[in-house]
């Protein structure tokens, strides 16, 4: 038993033999929407909608002022840069606003050659003021590297007067509830009910013991779900105020801006 036992042990057996590395597969090609009756198409640069594990990748619909109200397709590369995209959308002084809008090139010392950088989106505000912004996350702009960066895709941009100017948003700012609030306020704003709205924002320059949102239902001649709806746009139009980073409902704690 023994013999046998020191004959096992000296048999060795090669690791690639029986751990295997999984096959390479050949990358994926990107996502390519075909055409959408009665929607625009999606006019960027840049297509992001390629597969990934990491990051989640959004492709919707949306309307502006420039394009008649009509629905067109917007993609974008991360959840929080489609979440800074809504925020826009739901500003009322947003004109227009499109996805991966244009290409600039700057020079980079790392890497000593040309560098291609697709905006993120650009806003068009209604008095005309063209504006870039550029979404990372925070331990990207912790980073020396990335600031210069950003400084060389500012005045490569400045050369070309592609936008007024251009700002740079933390993306680690838009947490998950933040998100969801604004994706919940993007779709109830898209239910226009100015008779609601314009009661709501009444009771609640009316009422002086405000606190939560609920307070404001029986002070309204609308329907409670009209008027919680209503409460959600004005939060948007930040005519009233609330926390952003916590689940908004009827029990919320609301106030007016």
């Amino acid at each position: 038993m023994a013999e046998n036992d020191r004959d096992m042990s000296e048999e060795y057996f090669d690791h690639d033999s029986w751990n295997h590395s999984p096959p390479k597969l050949p990358k994926a090609s990107k996502i390519v929407l075909p055409g959408i009756f009665g929607v625009l198409p999606f006019d960027g640069k840049r297509n992001p909608g390629s597969r990934s594990a990491v990051s989640h990748h959004v492709w919707f619909t949306y309307r502006t002022e420039a394009n008649q109200w009509k629905l067109k397709v917007g993609i974008t590369d991360s959840a929080s840069e489609f979440a800074v995209g809504l925020e826009g959308l739901l500003d009322p002084e947003t004109y227009d606003i499109r996805f991966q809008p244009c290409v600039v090139s700057y020079y980079s010392e790392e890497e000593a050659r040309n560098v291609p950088y697709t905006h993120d989106f650009l806003i068009t505000l209604r008095n005309g003021h063209r504006r870039l912004v550029f979404v990372r996350y925070r331990a990207s702009l912790k980073k020396e590297k990335a600031w210069r960066h950003i400084d060389q895709i500012g005045a490569a941009t400045l050369q070309q007067k592609i936008a007024d100017d251009m700002i740079v948003v933390d993306a680690d700012t838009y947490t998950r509830q933040r998100r969801e609030n604004l994706f919940r306020m993007w779709k109830i704003s898209e239910q226009r009910d100015p008779e609601a709205d314009e009661q709501v924002l009444e009771a609640a320059y009316r009422c002086r013991t405000l606190w939560f949102m609920r307070d404001l239902f029986p002070l309204v001649s609308v329907s409670q779900a009209r008027a919680f709806k209503a409460c959600y746009r004005l939060i948007a139009q930040k005519k009233l105020q609330a926390d952003w980073d916590n689940v908004i409902w009827e029990h919320s704690r609301v106030w007016v801006a």
